[in-house]
């Protein structure tokens, strides 16, 4: 193989870069959205260190979403028919992408909350005053724990299927967010009833068992007990 000059490498690079950015709908997402942050930063005065570690944050996940890219590329060149160990090294490079972004996503807040003068205590406060931000925080990581509980027991994939069950989890979730909120109310028997009817449904279906979704069911309960009474002291 003949060894390419410098210009020709960096045509090259410059190619591949190109490529992505015109055939990856994600790829132009982030670089407009890093494109802009990086103006903002500007436009807000950034010091030297927060500009760079803004670049960095851009960078990395610039790299994660090509780095997919070719991941892709080279699994379907190497396998043209489906095989597991394909899928999975596909899921692999996804997963760093949604980990880049979930990493540009805390620094950027971090550094814009600051520059607009906003402390990240106070917004702490704020939340635990919030029921609604409350109720978000127990959504998030109850749909968390499914996720990851069918992940390590591997039964079903992370959204249908599996232990425990994951609308049985957030139905009961709901109700027993509105039982602390609004006790001694009809709403909380309605909406017992709408959260039993959700759990038959996923037996009914086939999706889950009895036991995956009485699980589920004693998911929902306890991490929104827990959590809630964590955050409302």
């Amino acid at each position: 193989m003949q060894q390419q000059s410098l210009v020709e490498s960096f045509n090259a690079a410059i190619e591949g870069f190109v490529y992505v950015f015109k055939s990856q709908r994600n790829m132009r997402l982030h670089f407009l959205m890093g494109l802009f942050a990086v103006l903002l930063g500007i436009l807000l005065n950034f010091t030297y260190i927060e500009l760079i570690a803004l670049c960095i944050t851009i960078a990395f996940v610039l790299f994660a979403e090509m780095f997919n890219t070719a991941i892709e590329y080279t699994v379907d060149m190497v396998s043209q028919e489906y095989h597991p160990l394909a899928r999975i090294v596909k899921d692999i490079g996804a997963g760093a992408v949604l980990l880049s972004a979930m990493t540009a996503t805390v620094v950027g807040y971090i550094l814009f909350a600051s520059r607009a003068g906003i402390r990240i205590e106070d917004n702490i406060a704020k939340i635990r005053g919030s029921n609604w931000n409350i109720t978000l925080i127990i959504l998030i990581i109850i749909l968390v724990i499914v996720i990851l509980s069918k992940l390590i027991l591997q039964k079903g994939t992370p959204l249908r299927g599996g232990m425990p069950s994951g609308h049985t989890a957030i139905a009961f979730s709901i109700w027993t967010i509105i039982s602390l909120l609004y006790p001694n109310s009809l709403v909380v028997f309605l909406v017992f009833v709408l959260a039993f009817l959700v759990a038959r449904s996923r037996i009914s279906a086939n999706v889950h068992n009895l036991m995956e979704v009485f699980i589920g069911a004693l998911v929902g309960v306890i991490t929104t007990v827990f959590i809630f009474q964590f955050l409302r002291k």
